[in-house]
């Protein structure tokens, strides 16, 4: 017998706010704009939705790209023209990351289509279509909602960036959120469509070949262990082959560094010794969504062997030979099952010393000390955000305890992202402790949102460094320029400032020693520690990658050659 689906009559706007729910959404990011207020009064009327409200739109694309990471997809509302290209900076950092937005532009009424009428919130003509084209090329899907097509629509867009791991943009016409549609009873189904059952047999059969022939596996793993769920079947492989892991940067705390098998991060040249032997050494490299990009790739070092594995979210490469419609999370469950167990190493224990207990050393407080009392300070189930630059190298040198969740955009590389995407983080998962870590020039982007988390009564841990600009920039070119300069802003009393009778508690810190006594403060509020260093101070990983850049953007004749124009 044929299946049947039973259906009802909703508004458009009710059941794409019900759809957003299914899919796992409970907070929705953006700004009021006229043409999305209806819609908003929708998801107020059916009060299901927690409408965040940020100070900007990039602020808010910035968090719902914090809080998909997070919570696996996020839901942002804009309105036409003004505001969904304030956001689209935001959005094509989420495209790059692998991060899925479904991004809701209230936009322009149909008859205004229909009749050609010249609207604001446009380039005053009849272009209509000049926004949802501009998402194009950062999104896998765009639609302008109709009566006709407004429930296949809307499934078919949040389900593709469910499954593809990537933003979508979908236009909701203002005057058609309160149209009746006929729409069906059962709840939205996020799955992945099984793999082709020979495509998926024969492909899990190559790969279990060779690599239990191979002297030498390893696993390097990319943004899509984390995006697709696979960091169980990694881990399992690993056990069952007694094989090293290593991660690219856009993964650190992906995989559990107290493990035997993790040796490290992979950046090309700039890797350990032991992270570049494991790897480039092996007879068989499982890459595991492997994306060549500059900033991942140790300035384009990376030397991966020429007959590994490569393994995507829906395909796969080995030699030749490449196999379609075979998905990523049954594919390595499939290969699991296959491989035999063997004895395993005993866990590495994580043994970082308490930073209260760190010696600290003194004078000015340095690169070098913050981040080993850092290292101290952070504990299991943290969830660390480092913005693009010193703040994110250093980051990369911490070992972090068990289920951490390391944030960062890596790829896109949006300085002020993190200030915006710990928002998010914090409502994706409110149990967790959030540590954002940020430099000054990058904070003053963005700083307007600390009023959106104070607003919540959220309890960030905020690491602020104060070196008078952009220190990843002095590592590049500009050392001494001015362009490398900014204002330099009382950050510690701001919260008090954007949230005037906030219980947040503020430290400027100038030593090491200072820094140890913030970190002991009591965490019943948010906690805002601006720490002074010098501005030619920087995290050696940062000095490494800013000269590298240098080379792959200015060539042999560029600027980095002059004298003293890098750090």
């Amino acid at each position: 017998m044929p299946t049947t689906t039973s259906r009802s009559t909703m508004t458009i706007g009710d059941f794409l706010l019900r759809r957003l729910r299914e899919a796992g959404i409970s907070h929705l990011f953006g700004v009021a704009g006229d043409f999305n207020l209806e819609f908003l009064l929708q998801m107020e009327d059916g009060n299901e939705l927690m409408w965040v409200g940020n100070c900007n739109e990039l602020n808010a694309a910035y968090a719902a790209d914090g809080y998909a990471r997070l919570n696996g997809i996020s839901g942002l509302i804009v309105t036409n023209g003004v505001g969904a290209l304030s956001a689209i900076n935001g959005v094509a950092g989420a495209y790059s990351e692998y991060v899925p937005v479904v991004c809701v532009c209230g936009s322009l009424p149909l008859k205004s289509l229909d009749r050609n009428l010249l609207m604001h919130h446009t380039s005053g003509d009849t272009e209509y279509d000049a926004v949802l084209q501009a998402y194009t090329p950062f999104t896998v899907a765009q639609t302008r909602l109709t009566p006709q097509n407004a429930v296949a629509e809307i499934d078919r867009l949040i389900l593709t960036a469910w499954q593809l791991k990537r933003p979508v943009y979908m236009e909701l016409p203002s005057d058609i959120a309160y149209l009746h549609v006929e729409v069906p009873a059962e709840p939205l189904d996020l799955v992945i469509p099984p793999s082709d059952s020979e495509r998926l047999s024969t492909c899990a059969d190559e790969i279990v070949a060779r690599l239990t022939s191979a002297r030498s596996p390893a696993i390097l793993a990319d943004i899509d262990a984390d995006r697709f769920g696979v960091v169980g079947e990694i881990q399992e492989l690993a056990v069952k082959l007694l094989s090293p892991i290593a991660a690219i940067n856009t993964s650190k705390g992906v995989i559990d560094e107290t493990s035997p098998h993790y040796v490290g991060l992979y950046v090309g040249a700039a890797s350990a010794p032991e992270v570049r032997k494991a790897v480039e050494g092996s007879d068989c490299l499982l890459a595991i969504g492997v994306r060549r990009v500059d900033t991942t790739s140790g300035g384009f070092t990376a030397a991966l062997p020429a007959d590994r594995i490569d393994v995507r979210g829906d395909a796969v490469d080995i030699g030749p030979d490449n196999y379609q419609a075979v998905y990523l999370k049954e594919l390595l469950g499939r290969v699991v099952d296959r491989l035999p167990c063997r004895e395993q190493p005993a866990p590495r224990a994580y043994a970082a010393v308490p930073s209260s207990e760190v010696s600290v050393p003194s004078g000015p407080l340095t690169q070098a000390a913050y981040w080993n009392l850092i290292q101290g300070f952070i504990r299991e189930g943290d969830v660390l955000i480092a913005e693009d630059g010193t703040s994110e190298a250093g980051g990369w040198g911490l070992q972090l305890p068990p289920g951490c969740t390391f944030v960062t955009q890596a790829i896109w590389g949006s300085i002020g992202y993190t200030v915006g995407s710990v928002l998010g983080t914090l409502l994706a998962a409110p149990e967790r402790r959030h540590l954002l870590f940020v430099g000054d020039g990058s904070f003053q982007l963005t700083a307007q949102e600390i009023s959106t988390i104070l607003r919540h009564d959220l309890k960030p841990i905020i690491f602020l460094i104060n070196n008078g600009g952009y220190t990843i920039e002095r590592v590049i070119c500009g050392k001494d320029s001015h362009f490398n300069d900014i204002a330099n802003w009382a950050y510690a009393d701001l919260p008090k400032v954007l949230h005037p009778g906030t219980t947040a508690r503020t430290f400027v810190v100038r030593t090491a020693a200072e820094l140890q006594a913030a970190l002991a403060a009591p965490h019943d509020g948010m906690i805002f520690i601006e720490s002074v260093m010098d501005k030619y101070d920087a995290p050696q990983p940062a000095i490494g990658a800013g000269r590298g850049m240098a080379e792959v953007d200015y060539g042999p004749r560029g600027p980095q050659r002059r004298p003293g124009v890098q750090i």
